[in-house]
Parts: C-alpha cells; sequence; structure tokens
C-alpha cells in the first residue's frame, strides 16, 4: 500500500485555504488604515450618526466608465467610502450609472432629466491613443430616502494656483463629510428654524434672497422685529443679527440674552462703519461714521469686541476707475482697493477649511477678551500678512490709487474679522436686572439665567460678503459671491457663511469631517527621470526570476521524491 506524503496533504490544505479566502474576500469588505494622515478612518461623527439610521438608504453614484488616472481615483475612493458606510449600516444601498451608455437619444434624454436634477454635465480631455477629445462625465452622487433626494457633486472646483492634484486631493479628502452630511440631511424630521433679525435696519430681505434659497432647502428661515415678541421663541434655532444700522435698544438686548442664556444659537453680522464706495464717488473726501448700534457692551461680555475701524489688506480685489476719456466715452482701469479684502483662511477649522478665498467689502477687526464664563475663543478669518487698521475718523478718496501701494505700508499682520464663541456664556445682565424685565419673565412662567447652557456664537464684521446682488437690468437676484466689478464669483462666500450657519446647527458634528486632509507627497521627477529605466528593468525581471525559482524549486523537489537511486 503506498504510503501518503505528507507534503501532498500540506499542498491541498494550501490551495483549500486560498480558495476558501478567495471566497470569503467577495462577501466580507474589511480595510486597515496604515496612513499617516488617517485617510481611510472616519470621523467619530460619522461612525456615531450611521448606525443609527433605520430607514433604507439608497445612493447611486454617476461616476461610470472609463476614466483619467485622478478621476479614477475619486471614482475608487467614492466606492470605498459607500462600502465603508456599509459596513456600518446595512440599511445603505448602493449601485452606479453611467449616463453615457445607450443610443444617442436615450443619452440626450438621461443628460437632461439629470441636469434638471441639479446634475451638471462636466466635459474632460481625455486622450483616446490617437487624440484628444471631449469626455461628458457626471461626477456626482445622490442619497434617497423616499421622495427625498440630496445631490452630493463629488469633484470640487479649481482654484486659482491650484493644480489637478490638488482638486482631486481636496475632493477626496471631502468625501466623508458630503456624504454624511446627505445622509443627515434625509434624516431630519424637523426642519430647523434660522430667524433674521429686523426693525433696526438690518439687511433687506431681497439681499438674502439667494441665502434663504440656499437655506430652504433644509431649514425654515424668516425674519422677526424684535419689537413684536415679548421673549424669542425657543423654537428658533438659529437667530441671526444681520447688521443692524439702528440701535438696538435694551429691552431688546434682553431678549436676545435670554434667548443665549436658554441654550439659542446666535450668528452676528456687524458692520461698525457706514460706508459704500458710492459714498465715495458723491463726495470725494468720505469720512465714514460710526454705525452705533448698542451692541458693543453686550458682545464684549461674551468675549468679542468689534473694534470701530476699518482693515485694509493687499490682498484685495479690484474696482474701476476712469482715467480718461476717448471722445466722448469714459476710459477705465481696474484698480486694487485694499478696502475689499480678499481672505484666504488659515484656521484648520471645518467652517472653513479647504474652501475658497473669501471676498469681503470694509470690514473691522475683531478682538477676542477674557469673558466670566468658560468661553472658547476660535478666530476663523484673518486679513493676510500684509494688512493695516484705521480707526475713525478716517478719510476715504480714490485719490490713493494714483500711485501703488508698498508693502511697507502694511505693517500689520492676520487682522481677525471672523471669530468663533463656543461654551457657558455669563450673561449681559448679570447683577443689573431691571424689576421690570424680571417681573416680564415671571408673567410667563420664566425665570432669570445668568449663565448659558453649553451653546455656540459666530461674529463677523461684514454683512456685504453674505449678501446678494441684484441685477439692475432683470431685476433677479446674483449669487452670493459675485463680484460686479470683477466680474467674478467668490464660491468661499457662499461657503463660508452656510458652513458658518450649518456648524451653529450641527449637533452631531459632522463638520468636523471637513478637517480631513490627505496629503499630497509628488514625486521627485528629476529623481523618476534617471532612474526610471533600473526601475522598470527590476519591475520586470523580479517577476521573472521569482517564476524561474519557483520552476527550478518544484524540478529539484520531482526529482528528490520520483528519481530511483541505485
Amino acid at each position: 500500500m503506498a504510503k501518503k506524503n505528507p507534503l501532498n496533504n500540506k499542498f491541498i490544505w494550501l490551495i483549500g485555504i486560498l480558495l476558501l479566502v478567495n471566497v470569503l474576500a467577495q462577501y466580507l469588505w474589511t480595510s486597515f488604515d496604515l496612513t499617516g494622515d488617517k485617510r481611510f478612518t472616519m470621523t467619530e461623527a460619522t461612525q456615531q450618526m450611521l448606525p443609527n439610521v433605520e430607514e433604507i438608504v439608497y445612493a447611486k453614484m454617476y461616476l461610470e466608465g472609463e476614466f483619467p488616472s485622478g478621476i479614477e481615483h475619486l471614482k475608487n475612493a467614492t466606492m470605498d467610502m459607500l462600502r465603508d458606510f456599509k459596513k456600518l449600516n446595512n440599511n445603505i444601498v448602493f449601485e452606479t450609472e453611467d449616463p453615457s451608455t445607450g443610443s444617442p437619444e436615450e443619452i440626450n434624454a438621461r443628460y437632461t432629466q439629470l441636469s434638471k436634477e441639479g446634475l451638471v454635465p462636466t466635459s474632460l480631455k481625455v486622450f483616446d491613443g490617437k487624440e484628444y477629445v471631449q469626455k461628458v462625465i457626471f461626477p456626482y452622487l445622490t442619497f434617497q430616502i423616499g421622495q427625498r433626494k440630496v445631490v452630493v457633486n463629488l469633484l470640487e472646483a479649481q482654484q486659482p494656483g491650484q493644480d489637478e492634484q490638488q482638486v482631486l486631493a481636496n475632493s477626496v479628502s471631502l468625501l466623508e463629510y458630503k456624504m454624511s452630511n446627505a445622509i443627515q440631511k434625509l434624516l431630519i424630521k424637523r426642519k430647523m428654524n434660522v430667524v433674521f433679525t429686523a426693525g433696526n435696519g438690518e439687511v433687506a430681505p431681497a439681499n438674502t434672497i439667494m441665502l434663504e434659497r440656499e437655506l430652504r432647502r433644509f431649514y425654515n428661515t424668516g425674519r422677526i422685529n424684535l419689537d413684536s415678541v415679548i421673549i424669542l421663541d425657543p423654537a428658533i434655532d438659529l437667530l441671526v443679527v444681520a447688521a443692524p444700522r439702528q440701535e438696538v435698544s435694551l429691552r431688546n438686548q434682553f431678549k436676545i440674552d435670554q434667548y443665549l442664556m436658554n441654550g439659542g444659537k446666535i450668528l452676528w453680522l456687524i458692520e461698525k462703519m457706514d460706508v459704500s464706495l458710492d459714498s465715495i464717488n458723491k463726495y470725494q473726501f468720505y469720512i465714514p461714521k460710526d454705525i452705533i448700534t448698542g451692541l458693543d457692551d453686550q458682545l464684549f461680555k461674551y468675549g468679542a469686541r468689534v473694534m470701530p475701524n476699518l482693515v485694509m489688506d493687499l490682498e484685495c480685489t479690484q474696482i474701476p476707475q476712469i482715467v480718461g476719456m476717448s471722445g466722448d466715452k469714459p476710459q477705465t482701469m481696474m484698480f486694487s482697493w485694499p478696502y475689499h479684502p480678499l481672505l484666504a483662511p488659515k484656521s484648520e477649522h471645518p467652517i472653513v477649511k479647504n474652501i475658497d478665498r473669501v471676498n469681503m467689502f470694509f470690514p473691522s477687526q475683531i478682538d477676542t477678551v477674557k469673558t466670566g464664563g468658560n468661553v472658547s475663543k476660535t478666530v476663523l478669518l484673518t486679513s493676510s500678512d500684509y494688512s493695516k487698521t484705521q480707526f475713525n475718523p478716517v478719510r476715504l478718496t480714490f485719490e490713493i490709487l494714483k500711485t501703488p501701494f508698498e508693502p511697507s505700508f502694511f505693517d500689520q499682520r492676520n487682522v481677525p474679522v471672523a471669530v468663533l464663541l463656543e461654551g457657558n456664556f455669563e450673561s449681559f445682565f448679570k447683577n443689573r436686572v431691571s424689576a421690570e424685565f424680571d417681573n416680564t419673565l415671571k408673567s410667563l412662567g420664566l425665570s432669570y439665567k445668568d449663565l448659558s447652557s453649553p451653546t455656540k456664537q459666530i461674529v463677523i464684521s461684514d454683512a456685504e460678503f453674505a449678501e446678494n446682488l441684484i441685477n439692475p437690468r432683470t431685476g433677479d437676484p446674483e449669487m452670493i459671491g459675485f463680484n460686479k466689478w470683477e466680474i467674478k464669483f467668490f464660491k468661499g462666500n457662499q461657503d463660508f457663511i452656510l458652513n458658518s450657519i450649518e456648524y451653529l446647527l450641527d449637533e452631531n458634528q459632522i463638520l468636523t469631517a471637513r478637517s480631513k486632509e490627505i496629503k499630497l507627497r509628488p514625486l521627485d521627477l528629476v529623481k523618476v527621470e534617471s532612474e526610471k529605466r533600473f526601475w522598470q528593468g527590476l519591475n520586470t525581471a523580479v517577476p521573472i526570476v521569482v517564476l524561474l525559482l519557483f520552476g527550478w524549486l518544484y524540478t529539484f523537489y520531482r526529482k528528490r521524491k520520483y528519481v530511483v537511486r541505485k
């Protein structure tokens, strides 16, 4: 009877194990994050939110087909993220669709339908082996629960100074945030209420049309005249103090204070100087007046002080000026106007992480001050390294444009213009509540609070950056961030105001996923070129050598086993 060879048994076991692992790998998907920047590790907020999803969430990705390597990487990263989401909750079901398949009629009909749903195609130049051709792609992902649907744009816009690699890296780093945020929006059972103050010369409703249009996708919006209510309704989830130009009465300050003490969130848009380009054009030499809101002491108590000055910045946008006449037609040139700074976010905070520059108009400096409560202060936006502040009285004139600005004139740096305050705030009325105010609360069955529950506020020293202009020819509102002088759209304006509002209202802190960063590790192109042949040869030779070595060992083993020794 032949004796069984133990080596044969081991070989059979090895093959069996490999087959089993291969079968299991088709159904069980897992990964280990060994990267230094933890690019494949989901934030705690996402990991806590997803398991609580009880409804079926349908996801469909339209980035399907053959793409250049960069877009292919984005597609694969999106699929990996969807798998990660499904690992945390099996209620997430996803599929892919290539909109560019089918007959020309079917493709055109599909393109039209997708465009109506907000999925605007992007055109790429792709080399097909002979020449560059245009390829239409839809870098979108949709999430749907029942009849509710949210569209996610996977591809970030390319900003000035960014190369394609950086754009794709930003797109990949924001995947978790965009996807988690979309699902969270679908899960909202009650729309939160964002309310703008009115009655004290605040921003006109016509100039917040686009902001409110964006907000109404997920929130209710409205306005409230502070004089018309006894207290602010706790159902108001966010109060926007929208750049009052008249003094806010002490009674109304008390209403705002007690709203904050009871956990309300506030977005302060506070302008300190009454100034515009029209004023300078009209008077040639213009000294702006201070805007007296009566809110300075209240904000100081909460931890912020908006200074009565103007911030100048060498990094700014341009305005047109008449430089001569050609017949009866004025000739204009564009000049840099340092009172319209172009702010590049430097903070790593998720509100401003990875957003484009923000174009502000006559902002003021914001100082943070020590407070009685346990309050943390985070500077969100600052001017550049070439800045200057001018305190009132200051004479504004276009005459300064006649000579180029010297960098040495801008002797300040990183002047704050937007600040986040978080924590437990002391009441502005602590130890000085009048009997009248106290009796008003008691008549409503309420009591005065001198220390807030944990809450958040944001103070920004400009409101115009978040407003929409009105097209004088059509009467239609322009997009937030549209600069009518440069005919340019600054997306950072809209992102900043919407992120600020979302952060204040986001109880799950999903916005923290915006802090993820994928670091680019560019290759040394000189070294790559000089060592290219070596590595090409090595990558070609090693598999051949391994194969030959395996063949030799196999032959050697068979000879030892079967050759009959005499």
